[in-house]
């Protein structure tokens, strides 16, 4: 691997840091208990100047990773709720 590819993959994972520090800070600041959230990708994508394409990736590899757990709504308005584990 030489030193641009190691940059890359640097920045990726610093990216899926700061993400996973802004969702954190989201819902431990939620008044529901349990500590959940409804986010936004598109709100989340404006806030760390990324398209809501590499958001969704990101809470997804957070998900796989077991940082974040996600439940989806089974009634209207079928949003997804994350939480922490």
């Amino acid at each position: 691997m030489n030193v641009i590819d190691s940059f890359k993959k640097e920045g990726i994972e610093m990216d899926k840091e700061v993400l996973m520090q802004r969702v954190r800070s989201m819902i431990v600041s939620s008044t529901k208990k349990p500590k959940q959230m409804i986010l936004s990708t598109v709100k989340i994508a404006d806030l760390l100047d990324a398209s809501p394409e590499e958001i969704k990736q990101g809470l997804n590899e957070l998900i796989q990773e077991g940082r974040l757990k996600q439940l989806k709504l089974e009634e209207a308005p079928y949003h997804d709720v994350y939480y922490l584990p």
